[in-house]
């Protein structure tokens, strides 16, 4: 605990702006039902009403509150690429640990296995298995998990295997410990800071892949609230927007509000990674 508020408190602003937008999000998606002023999916007015009050963001094609929409949003999209993320971070370590530790046949047809899921486009990949298995948030994260495992099983085998080649490993080894002591009490350690930036970076990539399949129709699917939907929903409206006035040009940026959400926690979760890479690298200012 100490060690922890020690670099919090060595932090550079740019971690501590990524923690505020981070943290931001956390309470918006956590309490979503508390701070919408108004239901996900219901209509409570006409359609594309401008940012006025009762409704400062305006309202949809089918009348529903945009606010509203943007805050379930959070929980939906964000909690659903945590989700994903912890499974493909569990499937991922967990074989690439196995593999580095082992060896031999099991590491020799894992890796193959890897080789292979790798070698297809993981969007095309994606598209082709949900278009097939349905689009339900089960199907959509198991998909996910399982492509974006690959990049984790990889990392995590190649840091596994420049650990056991450590003195420290032999020793243990020596001792007579088992494979999973090593693992828990020598590798996992060791291997904790690129891993844990690691994790980062993959919630990146599967929040803004969810959100690609959401804008191609693959994705979360309506009525749930989800950005990259929304994008979808409100983006024909760019092109009918007469930006000479405030009332008209809102219509226009209305596709920014979701998209701009998806940017901001994208920045602010590299903001932190970034942090968690300068500090496991050992390099100072």
């Amino acid at each position: 605990m100490q060690n922890l508020i020690h670099h919090l408190r060595d932090a550079p602003v740019s971690a501590w702006i990524g923690m505020i937008i981070v943290a931001f999000y956390a309470i918006i998606a956590l309490f979503a039902p508390l701070l919408a002023p108004y239901a996900e999916n219901v209509s409570i007015g006409a359609q594309y009403q401008p940012w006025t009050a009762p409704h400062f963001l305006g309202t949809d094609a089918l009348g529903r509150d945009v606010l509203s929409r943007l805050i379930y949003g959070a929980r939906n999209t964000v909690g659903i690429a945590l989700l994903t993320t912890a499974l493909a971070f569990t499937l991922g370590a967990t074989f690439g640990l196995l593999a580095a530790t082992l060896g031999g046949w099991f590491d020799t047809i894992a890796s193959r296995m890897v080789d292979v899921l790798m070698a297809i486009p993981p969007l095309i990949f994606a598209l082709l298995i949900l278009t097939i298995t349905g689009t339900s948030v089960a199907a959509l994260i198991l998909v996910i998990a399982v492509l974006d495992s690959t990049r984790v099983f990889r990392l995590s085998r190649a840091v596994a295997q420049g650990i056991l080649t450590m003195d420290y490993i032999e020793v243990a080894r020596m001792r007579g410990e088992g494979m999973f002591w090593l693992i828990r009490k020598e590798v996992l350690p060791n291997a904790a800071a690129p891993l844990i930036a690691e994790f980062g970076l993959r919630f990146c990539f599967v929040f803004l892949f969810i959100s690609a399949l959401s804008f191609l129709g693959l994705g979360i699917q309506p009525p749930t609230a989800d950005w990259g939907g929304m994008v979808r929903e409100s983006a024909k409206l760019i092109s009918f927007a007469n930006f000479s006035t405030w009332q008209t040009a809102t219509f226009g940026l209305a596709p920014l509000l979701p998209a701009g959400a998806i940017a901001l926690m994208t920045i602010g979760v590299n903001l932190i990674v970034d942090w968690v890479l300068h500090m496991s690298s050992g390099l100072k200012e």
